[in-house]
Protein backbone atom coordinates (compact mmCIF):
# COMPACT_ATOMS: atom_id res chain seq x y z
CA UNK A 1 0.00 0.00 0.00
CA UNK A 2 2.84 2.47 1.06
CA UNK A 3 4.52 1.67 -2.48
CA UNK A 4 1.31 2.20 -4.10
CA UNK A 5 1.03 5.57 -2.51
CA UNK A 6 4.67 6.77 -2.98
CA UNK A 7 3.94 5.54 -7.09
CA UNK A 8 0.86 8.35 -7.55
CA UNK A 9 2.70 10.59 -4.99
CA UNK A 10 5.50 10.34 -7.61
CA UNK A 11 3.72 10.66 -10.57
CA UNK A 12 1.38 13.91 -8.93
CA UNK A 13 5.26 15.47 -8.87
CA UNK A 14 6.00 15.20 -12.20
CA UNK A 15 3.00 16.33 -13.70
CA UNK A 16 3.05 19.49 -11.79
CA UNK A 17 6.45 20.38 -12.50
CA UNK A 18 6.21 19.93 -16.21
CA UNK A 19 3.10 22.45 -15.82
CA UNK A 20 5.63 24.50 -14.68
CA UNK A 21 8.05 24.52 -16.75
CA UNK A 22 5.69 24.68 -19.75
CA UNK A 23 3.54 27.39 -18.43
CA UNK A 24 4.00 30.68 -19.51
CA UNK A 25 5.12 32.97 -16.59
CA UNK A 26 2.91 36.01 -17.39
CA UNK A 27 3.87 37.96 -14.35
CA UNK A 28 7.60 37.31 -14.77
CA UNK A 29 9.13 41.06 -13.88
CA UNK A 30 11.32 42.55 -16.25
CA UNK A 31 15.27 42.45 -15.49
CA UNK A 32 16.13 46.26 -14.62
CA UNK A 33 18.43 48.23 -17.23
CA UNK A 34 20.79 50.47 -14.93
CA UNK A 35 22.58 51.81 -18.93
CA UNK A 36 24.35 54.53 -17.21
CA UNK A 37 23.88 56.42 -20.76
CA UNK A 38 20.26 57.07 -19.92
CA UNK A 39 21.10 56.56 -15.56
CA UNK A 40 23.14 59.96 -16.04
CA UNK A 41 20.95 61.70 -18.24
CA UNK A 42 18.56 62.24 -15.29
CA UNK A 43 21.04 63.01 -12.78
CA UNK A 44 21.56 66.72 -11.35
CA UNK A 45 24.62 67.86 -12.48
CA UNK A 46 26.34 71.17 -11.11
CA UNK A 47 25.68 74.46 -12.78
CA UNK A 48 28.93 75.04 -14.82
CA UNK A 49 28.08 78.95 -14.78
CA UNK A 50 29.45 80.66 -11.36
CA UNK A 51 29.18 84.70 -11.30
CA UNK A 52 32.49 85.29 -11.39
CA UNK A 53 35.34 85.47 -14.40
CA UNK A 54 38.71 84.07 -14.81
CA UNK A 55 41.27 86.28 -16.89
CA UNK A 56 42.16 84.08 -19.41
CA UNK A 57 41.40 83.03 -23.22
CA UNK A 58 39.44 79.80 -21.36
CA UNK A 59 39.05 77.96 -18.51
CA UNK A 60 37.45 74.77 -17.22
CA UNK A 61 37.39 73.30 -13.39
CA UNK A 62 35.73 69.72 -13.23
CA UNK A 63 36.18 67.33 -10.54
CA UNK A 64 38.39 64.41 -10.79
CA UNK A 65 36.85 61.40 -9.40
CA UNK A 66 33.20 61.85 -11.12
CA UNK A 67 34.67 64.37 -14.28
CA UNK A 68 31.50 66.45 -13.70
CA UNK A 69 32.03 69.98 -14.78
CA UNK A 70 31.60 72.95 -12.40
CA UNK A 71 32.64 75.82 -14.26
CA UNK A 72 33.07 76.19 -18.10
CA UNK A 73 34.76 79.71 -20.23
CA UNK A 74 35.22 78.92 -23.87
CA UNK A 75 36.44 75.51 -22.72
CA UNK A 76 36.08 73.93 -26.30
CA UNK A 77 38.01 76.94 -28.13
CA UNK A 78 40.96 75.50 -29.48
CA UNK A 79 44.42 77.00 -28.71
CA UNK A 80 48.15 76.26 -28.75
CA UNK A 81 49.19 74.70 -25.52
CA UNK A 82 52.64 75.17 -24.89
CA UNK A 83 53.99 72.85 -22.22
CA UNK A 84 50.65 71.23 -20.97
CA UNK A 85 51.74 68.55 -23.96
CA UNK A 86 54.04 67.09 -21.80
CA UNK A 87 50.90 65.75 -19.63
CA UNK A 88 49.97 63.59 -22.85
CA UNK A 89 53.69 62.75 -22.81
CA UNK A 90 53.93 61.75 -19.09
CA UNK A 91 50.37 59.76 -19.19
CA UNK A 92 51.96 57.70 -22.19
CA UNK A 93 55.65 56.77 -20.20
CA UNK A 94 53.44 55.83 -17.20
CA UNK A 95 51.19 53.77 -19.32
CA UNK A 96 54.16 52.14 -20.45
CA UNK A 97 55.68 51.85 -16.98
CA UNK A 98 52.31 50.04 -14.95
CA UNK A 99 51.64 47.83 -17.99
CA UNK A 100 55.57 46.52 -17.49
CA UNK A 101 56.51 47.39 -20.93
CA UNK A 102 59.21 50.22 -19.10
CA UNK A 103 60.88 50.18 -16.06
CA UNK A 104 61.40 53.31 -14.01
CA UNK A 105 65.01 51.75 -13.55
CA UNK A 106 65.49 51.41 -17.10
CA UNK A 107 68.28 52.74 -18.45
CA UNK A 108 67.87 55.47 -21.60
CA UNK A 109 70.46 56.93 -23.85
CA UNK A 110 70.27 59.88 -25.20
CA UNK A 111 70.18 60.41 -28.90
CA UNK A 112 71.25 63.50 -30.87
CA UNK A 113 67.84 64.67 -31.61
CA UNK A 114 66.54 64.50 -27.97
CA UNK A 115 70.08 67.02 -27.75
CA UNK A 116 68.89 69.93 -29.84
CA UNK A 117 65.66 70.54 -28.08
CA UNK A 118 65.34 74.13 -27.36
CA UNK A 119 63.49 75.86 -24.36
CA UNK A 120 63.70 74.49 -20.91
CA UNK A 121 66.37 71.41 -20.09
CA UNK A 122 68.30 70.44 -18.70
CA UNK A 123 71.16 69.82 -21.22
CA UNK A 124 71.34 66.20 -22.05
CA UNK A 125 74.57 65.22 -24.03
CA UNK A 126 74.22 62.72 -26.90
CA UNK A 127 75.41 59.18 -25.55
CA UNK A 128 74.54 59.90 -22.04
CA UNK A 129 72.28 57.83 -20.36
CA UNK A 130 70.02 58.28 -17.75
CA UNK A 131 66.75 55.87 -16.14
CA UNK A 132 63.77 56.45 -16.97
CA UNK A 133 62.96 58.00 -13.68
CA UNK A 134 65.40 60.96 -13.84
CA UNK A 135 63.99 61.62 -17.08
CA UNK A 136 60.08 61.38 -16.17
CA UNK A 137 61.24 64.20 -13.04
CA UNK A 138 63.13 66.62 -15.15
CA UNK A 139 59.72 66.60 -17.55
CA UNK A 140 57.64 66.60 -14.51
CA UNK A 141 59.42 69.19 -12.01
CA UNK A 142 61.37 70.91 -15.07
CA UNK A 143 59.51 70.95 -17.97
CA UNK A 144 62.64 69.55 -19.86
CA UNK A 145 62.06 69.42 -23.44
CA UNK A 146 65.58 67.70 -24.45
CA UNK A 147 64.07 64.36 -21.39
CA UNK A 148 60.65 65.03 -23.12
CA UNK A 149 61.96 64.18 -26.32
CA UNK A 150 64.45 60.74 -24.97
CA UNK A 151 61.44 59.18 -23.22
CA UNK A 152 59.25 59.86 -26.64
CA UNK A 153 62.14 57.89 -28.62
CA UNK A 154 62.29 54.94 -25.36
CA UNK A 155 58.82 54.31 -25.42
CA UNK A 156 57.91 54.32 -29.69
CA UNK A 157 61.22 54.13 -31.27
CA UNK A 158 61.34 57.61 -31.92
CA UNK A 159 59.08 61.01 -31.68
CA UNK A 160 57.62 60.72 -34.86
CA UNK A 161 55.91 57.81 -33.91
CA UNK A 162 55.29 58.62 -30.23
CA UNK A 163 53.04 61.72 -31.89
CA UNK A 164 51.25 59.41 -33.76
CA UNK A 165 50.31 57.23 -30.16
CA UNK A 166 49.67 60.30 -28.61
CA UNK A 167 46.82 61.13 -31.22
CA UNK A 168 45.59 57.82 -31.34
CA UNK A 169 45.37 58.11 -27.22
CA UNK A 170 43.75 61.89 -27.32
CA UNK A 171 40.49 59.75 -29.58
CA UNK A 172 40.31 56.96 -27.46
CA UNK A 173 40.21 59.77 -24.69
CA UNK A 174 37.46 61.45 -26.80
CA UNK A 175 39.45 64.62 -26.88
CA UNK A 176 38.06 65.54 -30.28
CA UNK A 177 39.38 69.10 -30.71
CA UNK A 178 42.97 67.90 -29.91
CA UNK A 179 45.90 67.49 -32.02
CA UNK A 180 49.49 67.15 -31.33
CA UNK A 181 52.55 67.83 -33.87
CA UNK A 182 55.56 67.16 -30.92
CA UNK A 183 56.07 65.85 -27.99
CA UNK A 184 57.01 68.71 -26.08
CA UNK A 185 54.50 71.83 -27.09
CA UNK A 186 57.40 73.81 -28.81
CA UNK A 187 55.22 74.00 -31.96
CA UNK A 188 52.06 76.51 -32.16
CA UNK A 189 51.32 76.28 -35.48
CA UNK A 190 48.75 73.02 -35.93
CA UNK A 191 49.61 72.16 -32.39
CA UNK A 192 46.39 72.53 -30.35
CA UNK A 193 44.10 71.45 -27.72
CA UNK A 194 40.93 72.78 -25.84
CA UNK A 195 40.78 73.59 -21.88
CA UNK A 196 37.72 70.67 -22.09
CA UNK A 197 40.54 68.10 -23.76
CA UNK A 198 43.29 69.24 -21.04
CA UNK A 199 40.74 68.14 -18.60
CA UNK A 200 40.19 65.11 -19.74
CA UNK A 201 44.01 63.97 -19.95
CA UNK A 202 44.62 65.18 -16.91
CA UNK A 203 42.25 63.60 -15.36
CA UNK A 204 43.52 60.22 -16.75
CA UNK A 205 47.11 60.79 -16.05
CA UNK A 206 45.75 61.44 -12.03
CA UNK A 207 43.39 58.98 -11.47
CA UNK A 208 44.81 55.67 -13.13
CA UNK A 209 48.50 56.71 -12.45
CA UNK A 210 48.48 58.42 -9.07
CA UNK A 211 52.09 57.61 -8.82
CA UNK A 212 52.52 60.20 -11.31
CA UNK A 213 51.75 63.13 -8.25
CA UNK A 214 55.49 61.81 -6.68
CA UNK A 215 56.81 63.26 -9.36
CA UNK A 216 54.24 66.47 -9.95
CA UNK A 217 54.55 67.95 -5.94
CA UNK A 218 58.46 68.18 -5.87
CA UNK A 219 59.38 71.50 -5.39
CA UNK A 220 63.02 70.91 -5.83
CA UNK A 221 65.41 68.20 -6.84
CA UNK A 222 68.84 68.12 -8.59
CA UNK A 223 69.44 65.93 -11.67
CA UNK A 224 73.34 64.68 -12.88
CA UNK A 225 74.21 63.53 -9.27
CA UNK A 226 73.09 66.58 -8.38
CA UNK A 227 75.54 68.83 -10.67
CA UNK A 228 71.83 70.69 -11.91
CA UNK A 229 68.85 72.24 -10.01
CA UNK A 230 65.43 70.92 -10.73
CA UNK A 231 63.01 73.63 -9.56
CA UNK A 232 59.11 73.21 -10.01
CA UNK A 233 57.49 75.60 -12.32
CA UNK A 234 54.48 75.53 -10.78
CA UNK A 235 54.43 77.65 -8.03
CA UNK A 236 51.34 76.60 -6.34
CA UNK A 237 53.34 73.30 -5.43
CA UNK A 238 54.56 75.76 -2.83
CA UNK A 239 51.57 77.95 -2.05
CA UNK A 240 48.40 75.88 -2.02
CA UNK A 241 47.07 73.49 0.08
CA UNK A 242 46.50 69.45 -1.06
CA UNK A 243 48.06 70.82 -4.57
CA UNK A 244 48.57 67.49 -6.74
CA UNK A 245 49.95 69.26 -10.09
CA UNK A 246 50.15 69.36 -12.51
CA UNK A 247 51.89 71.09 -15.74
CA UNK A 248 52.68 74.55 -16.89
CA UNK A 249 53.17 75.92 -20.32
CA UNK A 250 54.60 79.09 -22.20
CA UNK A 251 54.98 80.60 -25.51
CA UNK A 252 54.70 84.00 -26.66
CA UNK A 253 51.54 82.73 -28.99
CA UNK A 254 50.30 80.19 -25.96
CA UNK A 255 50.64 82.92 -23.35
CA UNK A 256 50.66 81.72 -19.68
CA UNK A 257 48.66 78.47 -19.15
CA UNK A 258 48.27 75.85 -16.57
CA UNK A 259 46.57 72.80 -15.48
CA UNK A 260 46.24 72.57 -12.25
CA UNK A 261 44.59 70.05 -9.46
CA UNK A 262 44.22 69.45 -6.01
CA UNK A 263 42.98 67.41 -3.39
CA UNK A 264 40.99 67.76 0.07
CA UNK A 265 39.18 65.45 1.99
CA UNK A 266 38.82 62.81 -0.57
CA UNK A 267 37.39 65.66 -3.48
CA UNK A 268 39.72 66.45 -5.70
CA UNK A 269 39.17 68.95 -8.42
CA UNK A 270 41.38 69.67 -11.72
CA UNK A 271 41.58 73.45 -13.17
CA UNK A 272 42.50 74.32 -16.55
CA UNK A 273 43.40 77.84 -17.68
CA UNK A 274 44.82 78.90 -21.25
CA UNK A 275 46.16 82.18 -22.50
CA UNK A 276 46.37 84.43 -19.53
CA UNK A 277 48.44 87.24 -19.44
CA UNK A 278 50.99 86.69 -16.89
CA UNK A 279 52.76 84.16 -15.19
CA UNK A 280 51.15 85.34 -11.92
CA UNK A 281 47.73 85.44 -13.47
CA UNK A 282 48.08 81.92 -14.37
CA UNK A 283 48.48 80.77 -10.36
CA UNK A 284 45.93 83.18 -8.67
CA UNK A 285 42.90 82.20 -11.41
CA UNK A 286 43.53 78.46 -10.99
CA UNK A 287 43.59 78.90 -7.36
CA UNK A 288 40.38 81.15 -7.73
CA UNK A 289 39.08 78.38 -9.85
CA UNK A 290 40.20 75.73 -7.11
CA UNK A 291 38.41 77.39 -4.23
CA UNK A 292 35.67 77.62 -6.00
CA UNK A 293 35.71 74.09 -5.80
CA UNK A 294 36.30 73.14 -2.54
CA UNK A 295 33.99 75.88 -1.15
CA UNK A 296 30.81 74.93 -2.82
CA UNK A 297 31.13 70.93 -3.57
CA UNK A 298 32.07 67.41 -1.87
CA UNK A 299 31.88 64.26 -2.88
CA UNK A 300 30.23 61.11 -1.22
CA UNK A 301 31.90 57.98 -1.64
CA UNK A 302 29.19 54.74 -1.85
CA UNK A 303 31.46 51.93 -1.33
CA UNK A 304 29.16 49.06 -2.15
CA UNK A 305 31.15 47.02 -4.67
CA UNK A 306 31.07 43.11 -3.68
CA UNK A 307 28.79 43.17 -0.72
CA UNK A 308 25.77 41.27 -0.28
CA UNK A 309 22.59 42.90 -1.80
CA UNK A 310 19.75 40.28 -0.57
CA UNK A 311 18.30 37.22 -2.88
CA UNK A 312 16.05 37.55 -5.88
CA UNK A 313 13.77 33.89 -6.21
CA UNK A 314 14.22 32.46 -9.59
CA UNK A 315 11.44 30.88 -11.56
CA UNK A 316 11.91 27.40 -13.94
CA UNK A 317 15.52 27.04 -12.60
CA UNK A 318 17.29 24.11 -11.28
CA UNK A 319 17.99 26.76 -8.36
CA UNK A 320 15.35 28.55 -6.52
CA UNK A 321 16.89 31.23 -5.30
CA UNK A 322 20.05 32.45 -5.62
CA UNK A 323 22.25 35.52 -3.50
CA UNK A 324 23.14 39.05 -5.02
CA UNK A 325 25.99 42.08 -4.53
CA UNK A 326 26.88 45.07 -5.82
CA UNK A 327 28.44 45.32 -8.82
CA UNK A 328 30.39 48.61 -8.56
CA UNK A 329 31.10 51.62 -6.11
CA UNK A 330 30.15 55.26 -7.08
CA UNK A 331 31.32 58.91 -6.40
CA UNK A 332 28.90 61.49 -6.59
CA UNK A 333 29.57 65.28 -6.36
CA UNK A 334 27.19 67.11 -4.23
CA UNK A 335 26.72 70.87 -3.00
CA UNK A 336 28.82 71.19 0.27
CA UNK A 337 26.62 70.07 2.91
CA UNK A 338 24.35 67.95 1.04
CA UNK A 339 26.31 64.62 1.49
CA UNK A 340 24.21 63.44 4.43
CA UNK A 341 21.18 63.77 2.61
CA UNK A 342 21.70 61.25 -0.15
CA UNK A 343 18.91 58.35 0.09
CA UNK A 344 19.64 54.23 -1.06
CA UNK A 345 16.52 52.98 -2.87
CA UNK A 346 17.28 49.49 -4.15
CA UNK A 347 14.40 48.23 -7.10
CA UNK A 348 14.84 44.77 -7.30
CA UNK A 349 12.45 42.47 -8.91
CA UNK A 350 10.27 40.14 -6.76
CA UNK A 351 11.75 37.03 -9.26
CA UNK A 352 13.11 36.27 -13.01
CA UNK A 353 12.88 33.62 -14.95
CA UNK A 354 16.47 31.28 -15.27
CA UNK A 355 18.92 30.75 -16.78
CA UNK A 356 20.78 33.38 -14.66
CA UNK A 357 24.57 33.78 -14.35
CA UNK A 358 27.07 35.27 -12.53
CA UNK A 359 27.48 38.54 -12.95
CA UNK A 360 24.17 38.69 -14.45
CA UNK A 361 22.41 42.94 -13.75
CA UNK A 362 19.44 41.97 -11.95
CA UNK A 363 18.44 45.50 -10.08
CA UNK A 364 19.73 48.33 -9.63
CA UNK A 365 20.74 51.02 -6.21
CA UNK A 366 19.97 54.33 -7.34
CA UNK A 367 21.37 56.79 -5.20
CA UNK A 368 18.61 60.08 -4.94
CA UNK A 369 19.12 63.56 -3.66
CA UNK A 370 16.08 65.61 -3.55
CA UNK A 371 14.22 63.33 -5.38
CA UNK A 372 17.32 63.34 -8.23
CA UNK A 373 18.81 60.43 -8.93
CA UNK A 374 22.58 61.03 -8.27
CA UNK A 375 23.81 57.83 -9.11
CA UNK A 376 22.75 54.31 -9.88
CA UNK A 377 24.81 50.92 -9.20
CA UNK A 378 24.08 47.72 -10.72
CA UNK A 379 22.91 44.69 -8.64
CA UNK A 380 24.03 41.28 -10.09
CA UNK A 381 23.86 37.46 -9.34
CA UNK A 382 26.36 36.25 -7.45
CA UNK A 383 25.49 32.61 -8.35
CA UNK A 384 23.82 30.77 -10.95
CA UNK A 385 20.70 28.47 -11.92
CA UNK A 386 20.38 26.71 -14.98
CA UNK A 387 16.80 26.30 -17.02
CA UNK A 388 15.24 23.59 -15.43
CA UNK A 389 15.02 21.48 -18.69
CA UNK A 390 12.59 18.20 -19.85
CA UNK A 391 15.91 16.15 -19.57
CA UNK A 392 17.35 17.92 -16.37
CA UNK A 393 14.04 17.81 -14.69
CA UNK A 394 13.51 13.82 -15.74
CA UNK A 395 17.27 13.72 -13.77
CA UNK A 396 16.29 15.33 -10.71
CA UNK A 397 13.18 13.62 -10.32
CA UNK A 398 14.70 10.22 -10.91
CA UNK A 399 16.89 10.82 -8.20
CA UNK A 400 14.49 12.37 -6.04
CA UNK A 401 12.01 9.09 -6.41
CA UNK A 402 14.99 7.25 -5.99
CA UNK A 403 15.91 8.40 -2.47
CA UNK A 404 11.65 7.69 -1.92
CA UNK A 405 11.87 4.07 -2.23
CA UNK A 406 15.66 3.03 -1.44
CA UNK A 407 14.51 3.56 2.53
CA UNK A 408 16.52 0.50 3.23
CA UNK A 409 18.74 0.51 6.33
CA UNK A 410 22.51 0.73 5.44
CA UNK A 411 25.12 -2.10 6.66
CA UNK A 412 27.03 -0.98 9.63
CA UNK A 413 30.42 -0.43 8.34
CA UNK A 414 33.27 -2.49 9.27
CA UNK A 415 36.28 -1.04 10.76
CA UNK A 416 39.65 -0.95 8.15
CA UNK A 417 40.93 -2.63 10.83
CA UNK A 418 39.19 -5.28 12.11
CA UNK A 419 38.84 -8.09 9.64
CA UNK A 420 35.42 -10.68 10.23
CA UNK A 421 35.88 -13.97 11.46
CA UNK A 422 34.22 -17.35 11.78
CA UNK A 423 35.02 -18.08 15.01
CA UNK A 424 33.71 -15.00 17.35
CA UNK A 425 35.56 -14.34 20.34
CA UNK A 426 34.09 -16.20 23.33
CA UNK A 427 32.08 -14.42 25.93
CA UNK A 428 34.02 -12.88 28.73
CA UNK A 429 32.67 -14.56 32.26
CA UNK A 430 33.64 -11.90 34.40
CA UNK A 431 31.40 -9.31 32.98
CA UNK A 432 28.01 -10.10 34.97
CA UNK A 433 24.70 -10.87 32.92
CA UNK A 434 21.60 -8.52 32.64
CA UNK A 435 19.68 -10.34 35.17
CA UNK A 436 22.80 -10.95 37.68
CA UNK A 437 23.67 -7.67 39.34
CA UNK A 438 27.80 -7.55 40.59
CA UNK A 439 27.71 -8.06 44.19
CA UNK A 440 27.08 -5.45 46.16
CA UNK A 441 24.81 -3.79 43.78
CA UNK A 442 20.98 -3.03 44.43
CA UNK A 443 19.55 -1.57 41.77
CA UNK A 444 16.57 -0.84 44.46
CA UNK A 445 18.94 1.85 46.84
CA UNK A 446 20.45 3.70 43.12
CA UNK A 447 17.78 6.17 42.46
CA UNK A 448 20.30 7.68 39.32
CA UNK A 449 19.80 4.31 37.07
CA UNK A 450 16.62 3.64 35.00
CA UNK A 451 16.02 0.58 33.58
CA UNK A 452 14.50 0.72 29.55
CA UNK A 453 15.79 1.91 26.67
CA UNK A 454 16.70 5.70 28.21
CA UNK A 455 19.84 4.10 30.04
CA UNK A 456 22.70 6.01 28.67
CA UNK A 457 26.14 6.76 30.06
CA UNK A 458 26.86 10.23 31.01
CA UNK A 459 30.58 9.96 31.32
CA UNK A 460 32.87 9.39 33.82
CA UNK A 461 32.35 10.54 37.28
CA UNK A 462 35.24 12.64 39.32
CA UNK A 463 36.04 9.08 41.05
CA UNK A 464 36.32 7.52 37.32
CA UNK A 465 38.80 8.00 35.34
CA UNK A 466 38.20 8.69 31.46
CA UNK A 467 40.08 5.92 29.29
CA UNK A 468 39.67 8.69 26.29
CA UNK A 469 38.68 7.82 22.94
Amino acid sequence: MKAKCRFFAALLLIFCMLTTVIAADSDTAEIIDTGTEEARASETAPNPQPQFKVNAKSAILIEAGTGEVVFAMNEHEKLPIASITKIMTMLLVMEAVDSGKLSLKEPVTISSNACRMGGSQVYLEEGEVFTVEELLKAVAVHSANDASVALAEKVSGSEEAFVHLMNERARELKMNNTNFLDSTGLTDDGHYSTAYDIAIMSRELLTKHPKIIYYTTIWHDSFRDGKFDLDNTNKLVKRYSGITGLKTGFTSKAGFCLAASAERDGTQFISVVLGSESNELRFSESAKLLDFGFVNWETARIEKKGLPAGTVRVKKGEVSEIPLEYGENAIILVKKGKRNKLVEKAEIPESINAPVTIGQVVGVLNVELDGNRMASIPITAAGESRRCSFGLLIGMLIRRWAGMFCSCPEKPAVPENVQPTDNPPAPDNTVPPDNNPAPGFNPLEDEDVIQGEDVFYEGPTEDEPDSGE
